[in-house]
């Protein structure tokens, strides 16, 4: 009887330690994402009883390649993030696809780890004025990413027309494409423009200083998903703000995750790029005003069929602020 009741127990105990499974796709490379490395390298995954398998996608990879930037092969997935449970990437290109590819789903964003647009734009060293970009080529990565809505965003703080006052070309958030003159300029996120910075370039405009909200690289999930596996959800969203608590407060852990992650180990271009890491947010609330923006950069017929509510869901957020959670992790 003993015995069957120790076994009982034993059984008990590793029904409770078993992880559970998800996997989660790193859908670019960015600042943001090393938010999400750290969380598998330091343990915090694990802590909170989730079993992760989480990759960069080969496309976002190669992209990333074209900057000069080489993500080491161990951390480069065979697939692309479309089935993933959690996809960490831009609100933006969630919300334009949502209304644009009817096979978009109905993914949602849960966190948003970046508030307010602070990349750079790039230019050839004859264009000294942000005014000289006019009728120029401006390039982005993709329609709807973020780099799009950046330009977009730039166009309207300078009272242009993107659509004729700009030549916006896709496919070249890259030094290649910039390198060989294909472009005038391009938005650069914090990883591109720490290696442009590295080739001996220099940004025309900060974008920070115009204060444009923006719903930044954050976790997405299926709604239909979420209703089905809110527990795991609840242990993503916690070991999330811990990441960041812990990179706030850890200088050391984002250097080494810059080079385990993207293969960058000269030291100085690591610090230029650390340094944004105290801009991003402690509370990852879905950004509001920047899905409402994007609503209005984007402002098609498909896009007025939508309110903002229908591209997120604050409440696991919400349930770890308001338990003073979040506060705690910087006690």
């Amino acid at each position: 009887m003993v015995c069957l009741l120790a076994s009982a127990s034993l059984h008990r105990v590793e029904a409770q330690e078993k992880l559970i499974k998800v996997t989660v796709s790193l859908g670019d490379v960015s600042l943001n994402k090393l938010i999400f490395a750290v969380a598998q390298d330091a343990g915090i995954y694990k802590k909170n009883g989730l079993e992760v398998e989480q990759f960069i996608t080969a496309s976002a990879a190669a992209r990333a390649g074209r900057a000069d930037v080489k993500i080491p092969r161990d951390r480069i997935g065979s697939g692309e993030g479309g089935r993933a449970n959690f996809s960490i990437g831009g609100g933006a290109p969630l919300i334009v696809g949502r209304v644009t590819n009817a096979t978009a789903g109905d993914r949602v964003i849960l966190a948003s780890t970046d508030h307010i647009v602070r990349w750079h734009i790039v230019a050839q060293p004859e264009i000294t004025r942000p005014e000289q970009l006019k009728g120029k080529k401006l390039g982005y990565s993709g329609f709807g990413a973020m780099t799009h809505y950046e330009a977009l965003a730039f166009a309207q703080q300078m009272g242009w027309n993107p659509d004729q006052d700009l030549a916006l070309m896709e496919n070249a958030l890259a030094l290649d494409t910039f390198r060989d003159r294909t472009v005038d300029a391009f938005v650069a996120d914090e990883l591109v423009y720490t290696m442009a910075v590295a080739s001996g370039y220099k940004a025309l405009v900060d974008l920070s200083q115009y204060n444009i909200p923006i719903p930044g690289s954050g976790v997405t999930a299926s709604r239909r998903w979420i209703q089905d596996n809110q527990d795991t959800v609840r242990r993503f969203i916690k070991s999330t703000v811990e990441a960041i608590a812990l990179l706030k407060q850890d200088k050391q852990v984002v250097l080494t995750a810059i080079g385990r992650w993207y293969g960058m180990t000269d030291r100085e271009q690591q610090e230029f790029l650390y340094k944004d890491f105290a801009k991003l947010p402690r509370k990852p609330y879905p950004h509001v005003a920047g899905i409402k923006k994007t609503m209005e950069l984007y402002n098609t017929a498909g896009m007025r069929m939508h309110k903002p509510e229908d591209f997120y869901d604050d409440s696991f957020i919400k349930e770890l602020d308001q338990s003073g959670y979040i506060d705690s992790l910087y006690k």
